[in-house]
């Protein structure tokens, strides 16, 4: 079973535009090691706007990522000072007047 890659947008981006620019289907396919069917349909591609739109849903991904790996941090953060605050109160005297044997 053939072993399938996965090219990046930037990648089949450029092989399709040096084929607009007249380079060769068999010279493309050869120095990149795709088929020359697959340049077509990232030619295709290009020429609809499809990479413009996987572009941007990548770069909004990154950005989603980022995000989200701040919040990550920012909850972990707040997770450690919650137990740190848990064990102080713990530890902490009571005053007397807050003793439950007087509330009875």
């Amino acid at each position: 079973m053939a072993r399938q890659r996965s090219h990046s947008i930037e990648f089949k981006r450029q092989v399709a535009q040096e084929f607009v620019a007249g380079e060769t289907l068999y010279a493309l396919a050869k120095r990149y090691d795709v088929s020359r069917n697959l340049i077509r349909v990232w030619v295709k591609k290009l020429e609809t706007g499809v990479f413009d739109d996987d572009a941007n849903a990548a770069d909004l991904l990154v950005e989603y990522e980022a995000k989200i790996a701040a919040l990550e941090r920012m909850v972990g953060s707040q997770a450690l000072e919650i137990e740190f605050l848990k064990g102080e109160l713990k530890n902490a005297p009571r005053p007397a007047s807050a003793s439950p044997k007087d509330a009875v």
